[in-house]
């Protein structure tokens, strides 16, 4: 008898038949579950203890579907993937920028460049020419001046209103806790010699009492409050001025340091879907009861931008000589900082954040600060229970070296910027000493006491470049080349110590880390292609590697411009 045709039979063998060729010979996945993206002939550096080097990476969508070898990612490509060969250069997560100021770093693209005047009359003569560029009655603004370029001298207000008499000036120190008004601004701020000093802050005065233009810490806010709103498109254009500029230098995800001004920029760019870098949006500790309100109505976002962060502040800076120190600053002894927020009011803020399930982000420079900041941190983990709250210090610049067994003890995470490292080590000596800064910037000292380092740049105080902060931690070279072998040399830490700190160190700083700064399977697909590989290269070079290609949520954000 002839057996009868089995279609069922016939259509099984098909299948198994397929199956086995594919298996031998490879074959690339239909459309419909191709990766979208991918990325072979790649030195991956993936930030995952349990796969820390790949040579291949497939993505599907905005994230990660496979990472290993490149036999392995093209049978998950297809026709309409995306494919980067990447040609053996290194591959890295995104960065994240776990402090920084990103819309004033936005205006600050446009405004007059001070950062690197050399002298009193260069500084003058940039203002000047940047005047002439503008209409009279505008404001000028930003600047990032450092008056250590010449020698020291804190500049004034008749160094430059004969040149801006049609102009109101406020620029900043590039610490941003000092300000210079010129006598425009004064007048407008209603500023004369009845005005009074302000608690936390310093108004700088000449010999018969007058204000000469220098407003410090607090004091900064009696100019602040009569600087005219920059309108919603100037806001918006900074922010996109800011997005294009950190994903040519590899950062995707930022952590603002900003206002409920800022917050409602990044919510516009986010409902028009222009948001191209990540946003954790931290908003001003005295709002704290506002931030509770906004959570309880709407959530904290989602995974481009994320509230439940405040910004407080314990005390000012240290090249403005605002950081709060319990030792008078070697080069003024009558003079050691201060606080410019009470102990008690800091406690009652971060005490009732807290309880909420706010996250506390507070900025803390001189050791005094430090101190009274950890002890308010120890009372309201004890007042309010354990939980997995991530306390941040921000800068955590100046630490007391009996201090360091306090912090192993609790689950901190040190928010700091590599770079300040660098710019101030020209200078910090003559300040504080050749004892205190032995732990001053003590990146090494704070991983040995089991603290969570995220890195960040605090631009507009310092630039948006994390291969620089990259450099600054390994080598520890000041920017004016004068500590070849480092400036203290005993806090350098490694290549991988410090990418870790620039990827999930500052993930886990905004309870992130599941998501970013490692690259592995559901992980978003948020990672740059450098030049060369910096775990191989002398450290010296790290400065100089360039960032080929940034994507954010799988889709290329930023490409080399072909030479």
């Amino acid at each position: 008898m002839r057996s009868q045709f089995n279609p069922l039979k016939v259509t099984l063998c098909l299948v198994f038949l397929i199956a086995t060729i594919c298996f031998f010979t490879g074959c690339k996945s239909n459309t419909d579950s191709a990766a979208t993206l991918a990325v072979i002939n790649a030195r991956i550096w993936t930030g995952d203890p349990d796969q820390p080097w790949a040579e291949a990476m497939a993505v599907k969508g905005e994230e990660i579907l496979f990472v290993g070898t490149n036999q392995e990612v093209e049978k998950l490509t297809g026709e309409g993937s995306n494919v980067i060969d990447a040609k053996g250069k290194m591959v890295t997560p995104g960065f994240n920028d776990a402090h920084i100021h990103f819309i004033d770093g936005g205006f600050g693209l446009s405004s007059v460049q001070l950062r690197d005047a050399k002298t009193r009359q260069e500084f003058i003569d940039r203002i000047a020419a940047f005047a002439k560029t503008i209409p009279a009655g505008s404001w000028i603004l930003n600047g990032d001046w450092d008056h250590t370029n010449w020698g020291g001298e804190l500049p004034k207000a008749s160094w430059i209103d004969s040149i801006t008499p049609n102009h109101p000036v406020f620029i900043q120190r590039l610490d941003g806790h000092m300000g210079l008004a010129n006598t425009a601004a004064m007048n407008l701020s209603k500023v004369n010699s009845s005005t009074k000093d302000i608690l936390g802050g310093t108004i700088t005065r000449d010999s018969k009492g007058i204000p000469d233009g220098i407003f410090k810490d607090n004091a900064m806010s009696v100019i602040y409050k009569h600087i005219t709103e920059p309108s919603d498109d100037l806001k918006d254009r900074a922010l996109k001025a800011a997005m294009d500029y950190v994903v040519e230098r590899g950062v995707t995800s930022i952590q603002n340091m900003g206002t409920w001004g800022d917050l409602e920029v990044f919510r516009r760019a986010h409902k028009k879907k222009e948001l191209k870098t990540r946003v954790y949006a931290a908003v001003p500790l005295s709002s704290w009861e506002k931030l509770v309100e906004e959570v309880e109505r709407s959530g904290r976002g989602d995974s481009y931008l994320k509230i439940g962060g405040l910004k407080g502040f314990v005390d000012g800076s240290l090249g403005s000589h605002t950081a709060a120190f319990q030792k008078a600053f070697s080069d003024t002894p009558a003079d050691s900082g201060f606080m410019v927020t009470t102990t008690d009011k800091l406690y009652t803020a971060i005490s009732a954040a807290d309880k909420a399930g706010l996250q506390l982000l507070i900025h803390s420079i001189g050791d005094k600060a430090i101190r009274e900041l950890l002890d308010i941190f120890e009372r309201v983990e004890k007042e309010n229970g354990k939980k997995d709250r991530r306390f941040r210090i921000e800068h955590f610049q100046h630490i007391a070296p009996a201090d360091f067994p306090r912090i192993a003890r609790m689950n901190l995470v040190a928010s700091v910027q590599p770079y300040h490292a660098i710019d101030d080590g020209r200078w910090a000596e003559k300040i504080i000493g050749p004892e205190r800064i032995k732990t001053t910037y003590a990146f090494k000292s704070l991983l040995d006491n089991k603290t969570i380092l995220a890195f960040g740049s605090d631009w507009f105080v310092a630039p948006p470049t994390p291969l620089e902060g990259i450099y600054a931690a390994v080598t520890r070279r000041t920017i004016d080349d004068q500590n070849p072998g480092g400036w203290v040399p005993e806090q350098k830490i490694t290549v991988e110590q410090a990418l870790r700190a620039y990827t999930s160190g500052a993930a886990y700083a905004s309870f992130d880390e599941d998501k970013k700064g490692v690259l592995k399977k559901n992980a978003f697909a948020d990672f740059v292609v450098l030049d060369n590989d910096i775990t191989t290269i002398d450290p010296e070079k790290i400065r100089d590697v360039k960032v080929l290609t940034t994507v954010v949520g799988g889709k290329v954000v930023y490409e080399q411009p072909a030479k």
